[in-house]
């Protein structure tokens, strides 16, 4: 019997040995932000939020395992949404942040309707309307969200995650002109670095998605952004399935550690 017990004893000490150790996670994540966050344009959005388990947060969470997951993104969000309803319910003590904001401030909705319903000169004077907002009010509400995420979460990983640019250029058909698509692209870019610049100044880590997005616009052979809908109007212009899963997830999974 000692012989036996013995046996199971040092095959028992082999295999925990052999078997890695299953670490549980202790990152505690809060995925905050505006539509391009809740996941608006994909499928199963839900409540006054829009929020959809096929955003990047919730899939990013459930390919990792956080210790806890706050999904407070909301569809509209402008950076005083953030600041004044969104960061005040992050539990102290986050470890990663992840963020899309400054695009509701800068008119993107008001913007891409002038642009659909105008002539090209009315969508450039449009999209130049927003690019001055940029430049001039948009850096201090960016500012003030940076700030007020670090206070509330001052050891976390942020991770500020920019806006692809929406139409490919290449194809001569599309629901909107060259002219208009290339007016909204660059006032994408203005905004893009503006948000870059203000993130890496708060200490922030900025994830431009541009990349990730290139040959994937609307009206592109394989977009990953919708185009105009009208059931539900609200994913018009917004990253579709393959957008979340493929553009913004392995953005967010490059820059998360």
């Amino acid at each position: 019997m000692r012989i036996v017990s013995v046996l199971v004893t040092s095959s028992v000490l082999s295999l925990a040995l052999a078997a890695p150790a299953q670490a549980a996670s202790t990152i505690d994540y809060v995925a905050l932000g505006d539509s391009y966050s809740s996941g608006v344009g994909a499928p199963g959005q839900s409540g006054t939020c829009l929020r959809s388990n096929n955003s990047y947060g919730p899939r990013w969470a459930a390919a990792n395992s956080p210790a806890s997951f706050q999904f407070l993104a909301c569809g509209g969000a402008v950076t005083d949404d953030v600041r004044n309803s969104q960061v005040p319910a992050m539990r102290a003590g986050a470890d990663l942040v992840s963020i899309t904001i400054g695009g509701n401030d800068a008119g993107f909705a008001p913007t891409v309707l002038t642009c659909l319903t105008s002539s090209d000169s009315a969508c450039a004077a449009k999209v130049d309307q927003g690019k001055t907002y940029v430049a001039n009010t948009l850096p201090g509400k960016l500012d003030a969200t940076y700030a007020a995420i670090r206070a509330k979460a001052p050891d976390a990983r942020v991770v500020v995650l920019g806006y692809p640019l929406i139409f490919d250029t290449s194809s001569p058909i599309c629901e909107m002109s060259t002219a208009k698509r290339r007016s909204l692209n660059d006032g994408a870019r203005v905004l893009d670095e503006m948000i870059k610049q203000r993130a890496e100044a708060a200490g922030f880590v900025f994830s431009d998605v541009r990349d990730e997005f290139t040959g994937h616009g609307v009206c592109s052979s394989r977009p990953w952004i919708n185009g105009l809908t009208i059931i539900p109007p609200q994913n018009s212009y917004h990253p579709n399935n393959s957008g979340y899963a493929s553009g913004y997830l392995p953005a967010l999974s490059g820059s998360a550690s």
